[in-house]
């Protein structure tokens, strides 16, 4: 089923996608007319909290139980468990996928030794990497690493981690450091190799050349040998080693190809750009909002405006800043749920919770949604109040209050950052892609219309999974491998409608005044 060269036919091939709550297998139909996902498997993605010993030095974060520090993990082996067996299913249902590709969030990685993986990879939001953001910019101050890597300062970027680690001792035993996406593709071929967009989120790319910044890493005391050979997107990483073919039920010849592996590399393939005029927020766990620009801006406006310059497919860059996302309404309803004394007060309808949001008419408080104090785990609904109290601002009363105040805050964060975004770039933004979870929040939608002053058009809601699906399509040759991202887009337009949403009528200004 499978088609190459001017008279290609189409056929089928599998995403793992793996987000920082949940992951999916899907397979995706491509055909030139267009292109259908089918959602085969979905699974959670939960951390794992580890006591663990860290000194018992001024400063040391207890666990709840008094065992030490508390160390933040992913459950990688549990993730790799789901793979296979998604796999296996989308196997069963499409015997003639093409091929696999691999995608998940940035900056986390495994570590090993003669291929074997040493210990549970932390999670970004594991607090051991302020030290590290110590230690490196002892070395190397701000802005020199900026102007070396083009990335906004995020205290977990993988060059902290990974200075963290080498300070412990973590990284002594290890002989390679794969990122997440990389390490599911290790396993699944036995080939070892970080892709670039992926790559392009550690702080040790640089933007000018592609390739990895070896003095810095030297500088760093880190060894350049602990980092795989870099690889594109589109690139094959070869068959399926012959163990993980049989369990999933898959002929020897089939293979994985290197993708945009960064999740929003992937989403930002799928984002029907059609001009210079048009940006983009993926909007999920995180906000990433920015545009998709031919060449890095490196100036100091821009590290002081806290944009990033992130490795795009086909050599794009993706021009953007972190705004936290939906995370903060994620765990506003946990802790809601923890803390109710009775199932009404522990319920946690999400649609119930948006509709009376959508229906508070009082102004409600517009908070820093950047504040790094919403990055950790934790009671969101108090933190929320405490910089209120901090910034004489009159806090949200009540659930619906809060949750319209969260997306009044993600509003505001997403029109700031476009504005900073049109200076820098020197172009002017009229149309805002809202892709994946957060295109389907008709309220966040909206209010972000009102306050850019923007056409929001929202979808595909799986944009991550189309980017991915897309980009292996063009590699096995059943699309034009010839096409462009533009033409790879086009098929997303093909196959999907976005929803539309229009500033509302004084919207802006009052919005502006709120702000």
């Amino acid at each position: 089923m499978t088609g190459t060269g001017p008279n290609a036919t189409g056929g089928v091939v599998a995403a793992v996608d793996l987000g920082a709550t949940s992951g999916r297998v899907v397979l995706g139909h491509v055909d030139p007319d267009g292109v259908r996902l089918q959602h085969v498997a979905r699974f959670a993605n939960d951390p794992v909290t580890l006591p663990e010993g860290r000194g018992d030095g001024e400063g040391a974060v207890e666990s709840p139980g008094g065992a030490g520090c508390v160390g933040l993990h992913w459950d990688v082996l549990g993730l790799w468990r789901s793979v296979v067996a998604g796999l296996a299913e989308a196997l069963r249902d499409e015997p003639g996928v093409a091929s696999i590709g691999v995608d998940s969030w940035a900056v986390d990685y495994g570590l090993l030794r003669e291929g074997r993986l040493l210990g549970s990879p932390y999670h970004y939001r594991d607090e051991r990497s302020a030290a590290g953001v110590e230690t490196v910019h002892a070395v190397v101050p701000p802005d020199e690493l900026f102007a070396r890597t083009g990335l906004q300062h995020l205290p977990f970027n993988t060059v902290f981690q990974l200075a963290a680690d080498h300070a412990s001792g973590v990284l002594a035993p290890a002989d390679r450091a794969l990122l997440v996406p990389d390490l599911v593709s290790w396993w699944l071929t036995g080939t070892a190799a970080t892709e670039r967009t992926n790559a392009s989120t550690t702080g040790l790319l640089s933007p000018a050349t592609g390739e990895w910044d070896v003095e810095l890493m030297r500088r760093l005391g880190l060894s350049p040998d602990l980092f795989a050979p870099l690889v594109d997107p589109g690139t094959s990483l070869g068959p399926l080693l012959p163990s993980v073919a049989a369990a999933i039920g898959a002929p020897a010849s089939l293979g994985v190809t290197a993708v945009g592996s960064h999740d929003t590399a992937s989403a930002v393939v799928a984002v029907p750009l059609t001009g210079d005029d048009a940006a983009y927020v993926s909007s999920g766990t995180w906000s990433l909002v920015g545009l998709e620009l031919p060449s890095p801006l490196l100036g100091e406006d821009v590290r002081a405006a806290g944009f990033t310059n992130e490795g795009g497919v086909d050599g794009r860059v993706r021009f953007l800043k972190n705004v936290s996302g939906l995370w903060l309404l994620s765990e506003s309803i946990r802790a809601w749920s923890r803390s109710g004394t009775s199932a009404a007060e522990r319920s946690s309808d999400l649609a119930a919770l948006l509709a009376e949001a959508a229906a508070v008419t009082r102004p409600v408080a517009v908070f820093d949604a950047t504040d790094a104090r919403f990055t950790p785990p934790g009671d969101m609904p108090a933190r929320i109040e405490a910089w209120c109290v901090e910034h004489d601002v009159a806090p949200p009363r009540g659930r619906a209050e809060t949750v319209r105040s969260i997306l009044e805050s993600l509003a505001a964060a997403y029109a700031a950052t476009l504005r900073d975004a049109e200076r820098l770039s020197g172009r002017t933004v009229r149309t805002v892609h809202v892709v994946g979870g957060g295109s389907q929040n008709e309220l966040l939608c909206q209010l972000t219309a009102d306050r850019t002053g923007c056409t929001v058009l929202a979808g595909p809601v799986e944009a991550t999974a189309l980017g991915n699906v897309l980009v292996q399509a063009r590699a096995a040759g059943l699309v034009e491998r010839a096409s462009s991202l533009e033409s790879l887009r086009a098929l997303v337009a093909a196959s999907s409608a976005p929803v539309t949403y229009r500033p509302r009528s004084g919207a802006s200004s009052a919005a502006a005044r709120a702000s």
